[in-house]
C-alpha cells in the first residue's frame, strides 16, 4: 500500500490519477482574521467574569460579600460562564485533533504493537480519541479482533474517559495548571501501568469467547481524507454535541459546589477528607466507585471540597474512581468479559488510584 497524505492509500497495481490543481480560496485569510478576531473577543470576555460577577452579585443583587448566599451566589455566576467559555474552546480544539484520530485509526495505530510500547501509545491516544461509558463494548471488541493486546486495550480503556479534555479544562479552570497538570501525568501512569499489569497476567481466556472468535483485518478499513472546512465543521458539531450533553452537569456540578463553597464550615473537610484520616483514600474510592458522574459534574464539587480543607490526593482519588470505575461501565464491560476479568480490572486500577492518593497527600 502507498500512503498519501497521511491519510489515504491507494494500491500499487494502480496507476495514480493526474494531479490536479486545488485553486486556493480567496477568503482563506478572511477566514484567518475572523478566528483570530474570535479568540480576542473570547479572552476580553473571559477577563472580564470576575469582575461582573463581584458587580452582579453585590452590587446589582446588594448581597453582603460576607454573607453565605453572597459567596454562594457570587461563586456560580463566575464559576459558569468560565467553564463554559473554556470547554467550548477546548472542545472546539480537540474536535479538530479527532478528525485525525478516528476509533478506525486509533486500532490500526495500536494493532501489532508491543505491549510496553503499546500501553503508552493507547494511553496517549484515549486523551484525544472519543469515548463513553456505551461506546466500550464496540471499542473493545473491534481493538481485541483487530490484534491489539489486552493491556493495551485496557490502558485506551482507562485513559479515554478519565483523561480527556473536559477533565483537564474543568481543572485549569478551576484549580489551575499545576494541578491539571498533575491529574494528567498520574492519570497517564495509572493508565499505563494497569494496563501493563493487567496484560502480564495473561487473561486473554477470561474474555468472553464470542469475542475471541471474531476476527478483523485492519487493512480493510478505509481512512477518510477531510478539508481543512470540513475539520472546523466537525469542530463546530463536536462543541454542539458535547457541550450540549454536558452543560447540565457542570451547572448542576457548580450548583453543588457553590453551596459548599457558600454554607460548609472552613475546616469542616477536613476531618472527613483530611490527611490526617487515614482511611479518607480508601473511603473516597469505595464511595467513587458506585456513583455516576462525569468530569463535567464531580470537577466543580471537589474544587469545593479542596476550598474547604479537604486533602488533594483524597479529593482526586475519588474524582479518578467515579469516572474511571463507575459502576454502568462495568456492567456494560460484563457483556465482553468474564467477571474474573473484570474484578481484576477493578482491583488493579483501584490500587492504582489508591496510589495516587496517598501519595498525593504525602508530598503536597
Amino acid at each position: 500500500m502507498v500512503e498519501i497524505n497521511n491519510c489515504c492509500t491507494v494500491s500499487p497495481d494502480k496507476p495514480l490519477a493526474p494531479k490536479t490543481e486545488v485553486p486556493q480560496r480567496p477568503n482563506r485569510l478572511k477566514n484567518i482574521m475572523i478566528g483570530l478576531g474570535g479568540l480576542v473577543v473570547w479572552f476580553v470576555a473571559y477577563k472580564q467574569l470576575l469582575p461582573f460577577s463581584k458587580y452582579f452579585t453585590f452590587e446589582i443583587l446588594g448581597l453582603s460579600s460576607a454573607s453565605h448566599l453572597g459567596q454562594a451566589i457570587q461563586f456560580f455566576v463566575y464559576d459558569t460562564p468560565k467553564v463554559m467559555m473554556l470547554l467550548t474552546l477546548v472542545v472546539f480544539g480537540v474536535g479538530i485533533i479527532r478528525t485525525f484520530f478516528t476509533p478506525e485509526r486509533t486500532r490500526k495505530i495500536l494493532a501489532g504493537k508491543r505491549e510496553s510500547v503499546g500501553n503508552v501509545f493507547a494511553a496517549l491516544l484515549g486523551i484525544v480519541t472519543p469515548f463513553c461509558s456505551c461506546s466500550a463494548v464496540p471499542l473493545f471488541i473491534g481493538f481485541v479482533t483487530a490484534g491489539v493486546p489486552l493491556g493495551v486495550t485496557f490502558s485506551f480503556l482507562i485513559s479515554a474517559p478519565m483523561v480527556n479534555e473536559i477533565a483537564l479544562v474543568l481543572l485549569y479552570g478551576l484549580l489551575g495548571w499545576k494541578i491539571a497538570a498533575l491529574y494528567l501525568v498520574t492519570g497517564l501512569l495509572v493508565a499505563i501501568v494497569a494496563g501493563w499489569t493487567i496484560g502480564r497476567l495473561g487473561m486473554e481466556n477470561h474474555i468472553e469467547d464470542w469475542v475471541r472468535e471474531m476476527r478483523t483485518n485492519v487493512d480493510d478499513v478505509p481512512d477518510e481524507c477531510h478539508s481543512w472546512r470540513e475539520r472546523v465543521q466537525m469542530g463546530l458539531a463536536a462543541v454542539k454535541d458535547i457541550v450540549g450533553k454536558v452543560w447540565i452537569y457542570v451547572v448542576a456540578g457548580i450548583g453543588v459546589g457553590a453551596a459548599i463553597h457558600g454554607y460548609v464550615p472552613e475546616g469542616f473537610m477536613v476531618s472527613i477528607m483530611g490527611k490526617g484520616a487515614w482511611w479518607s483514600v480508601p473511603a473516597a474510592v469505595l464511595v467513587g466507585i458506585p456513583m455516576y458522574s462525569n468530569a463535567a459534574g464531580i470537577v466543580p464539587v471537589i474544587h469545593a471540597l479542596l476550598e474547604k480543607g479537604a486533602a488533594l490526593g483524597t479529593v482526586l482519588a475519588f474524582m479518578m474512581s467515579v469516572i474511571a470505575l463507575s459502576l454502568p461501565e462495568t456492567v456494560i464491560l460484563r457483556k465482553v468479559l468474564k467477571p474474573r476479568l473484570i474484578a481484576t480490572f477493578v482491583g488493579v486500577v483501584g490500587c492504582g488510584i489508591l496510589l495516587v492518593g496517598y501519595l498525593f497527600n504525602l508530598l503536597i
